[in-house]
């Protein structure tokens, strides 16, 4: 594979995982939540804290499988702790525009 390529598949999967937990209800948006309403009658969402969660173990599987493809085209460079710092500082950059939709977008009723 074309390392140009696989840098920019990383960087798709990146995005698409870094928005997913403020788009979807479902948990990695394959396992639905238990529905029900909450006391005041409003329907049950997904909590901050559990997307934060689903997040971080995104972030982790991206990780894994950028190594996997930098495995495939060459050898695989160590990183310190400085290159998950940015990572994950970048990852969270990219999740900005699903939690700007999520959260603060004007809802319409």
């Amino acid at each position: 594979m074309d390392p140009s390529l696989a840098v920019w598949l990383v960087v798709a999967m990146s995005f698409a995982a870094a928005n997913l937990p403020f788009l979807s209800e479902r948990v990695f948006g394959l396992v639905p939540l238990k529905a029900g309403r909450a006391a005041d009658g409003t329907v049950r969402t997904k909590s901050l804290l559990l997307r934060l969660l689903e997040l971080t173990v995104l972030y982790f599987v991206v990780g894994a499988l950028a190594r996997l493809l930098e495995s495939s085209i060459g050898g695989v460079f160590a990183q310190g702790w400085e290159f998950y710092a940015i990572t994950g500082c970048l990852f969270l950059v990219l999740a900005f525009p699903g939690f700007i939709w999520r959260y603060l977008r004007k809802q319409r009723r």
